[in-house]
């Protein structure tokens, strides 16, 4: 049995990010700082700093998807090294402007990618951080004169590193970084200024000890109660389908509701609306339903790492395109998940089409306030 899975990169440069580093000018915000740059002979080092980070990359070439802009803000650099990619953004002018760089986002995270990875300094992330929507995973690539922002990882190449875990299925740990900024004016009179303007999902390197078992149930019931925890957290007055499994089942005791180990049970403001339901009653209950107002809850088969298609065929291909996978709430132990070896979550609705819709990668709750990155592949 083949398992296939690709991961669906955005990249987004800005070409002029550190150009004046070199020539002490605190930094590259602003047209003229820039034409002042160029004039006195900066170079350009984004892309090769860009590049740096995606060169550790190109072994994986068959198991990643570029989305990207015309270019110098991406394009360019992925020729240079063989990547096959699409181009969704051209800017009208260049040098290309900040402008140009939140359209290109909003043009790129359009096409549903895994992350977007960036290069630039704290002005890029800012810039990236007025268009992603909240739980868009982003990593940057470190290429400005200010770094000051949490979203950046310590080098380009730390920057490759991290895809590459991911692409290797190695659990990747998810946290909210700060993104910030320092005044550049007052910068250059002597003055530092920061300010915090948000934060942004991103990858970050996963540190824990592999668990040993020791009686077994303890440890594991306080990890399935702080599972339990974040997704009572989260709950606001969706209709919460939950699925079948162990997991799923500490989630629906610490509700205070009887759960069906082998099916699907409706919940609803703290409320269980019906117990164990067929394919047609469930689909009949979604479609009252605006996608978005739905959240399933699922877990994978443990060692097999199946979300749908196994045991629990009432999720069916037409109730999981109602629900939509920015809405499946996957739920998993740490252990769990290791003892899959690096493999990953699979799925196989009997849709090719939705199975590769599937595909990518999904966060996974594995405890309160802690997520863990894992890629989803379709059966073959």
């Amino acid at each position: 049995m083949e398992v296939s899975s690709k991961l669906t990169v955005g990249l987004i440069i800005n070409p002029y990010a550190g150009i004046g580093g070199a020539l002490a000018l605190k930094g590259s915000d602003g047209a003229d700082i820039r034409e002042k740059a160029l004039s006195a002979g900066a170079e350009k080092k984004a892309s090769k700093r860009a590049e740096t980070a995606l060169q550790l990359l190109q072994p994986y070439k068959q198991q990643l998807n570029f989305v990207t802009a015309e270019n110098e803000m991406g394009a360019d650099s992925l020729n240079t090294l063989g990547f096959s990619f699409e181009s969704v953004y051209s800017a009208a002018e260049s040098p290309s402007s900040p402008e140009d760089t939140k359209k290109a986002v909003s043009a790129i995270i359009a096409h549903k990618v895994d992350i977007l990875l960036f290069a630039g300094g704290d002005g890029t992330a800012r810039d990236i951080y007025e268009m992603v929507p909240e739980q868009q995973l982003v990593l940057g690539i470190p290429a400005g004169v200010k770094i000051h922002s949490g979203v950046y990882a310590i080098s380009p190449t730390a920057a490759g590193r991290v895809i590459e875990k991911i692409l290797q299925g190695e659990l990747s740990s998810i946290h909210n970084a700060d993104v910030m900024d320092i005044d550049e004016e007052a910068f250059r009179k002597g003055t530092v200024k920061a300010r915090r303007f948000g934060e942004m999902s991103v990858p970050a390197e996963l540190e824990y000890v592999q668990a040993v078992k020791m009686g077994g149930k303890e440890s594991d019931e306080l990890v399935l109660d702080d599972i339990a925890a974040e997704v009572i957290e989260r709950v606001d007055d969706e209709l919460l389908v939950m699925g079948s499994g162990s997991t799923v089942e500490a989630v629906m005791q610490a509700m205070g509701h009887e759960n069906t180990l082998l099916g699907v049970d409706l919940v609803q403001d703290d409320n269980l609306l019906a117990s164990d339901v067929t394919e047609s009653r469930l689909y009949d209950e979604v479609s009252q339903h605006k996608t978005g107002s739905i959240k399933l809850v699922i877990t994978l088969i443990g060692g097999q790492g199946h979300l749908f298609g196994r045991g629990n065929q009432q999720l069916s291909p037409r109730v999981i395109r109602h629900i939509g996978k920015d809405n499946i709430w996957v739920v998993a132990t740490k252990t769990k998940l290791q003892a899959l070896n690096n493999k990953p979550l699979r799925v196989d609705t009997g849709d090719a089409e939705l199975d590769s819709s599937l595909s990518g990668t999904i966060r996974v709750i594995t405890g309160y306030h802690d997520e863990v990155l894992m890629p989803v592949a379709a059966v073959n």
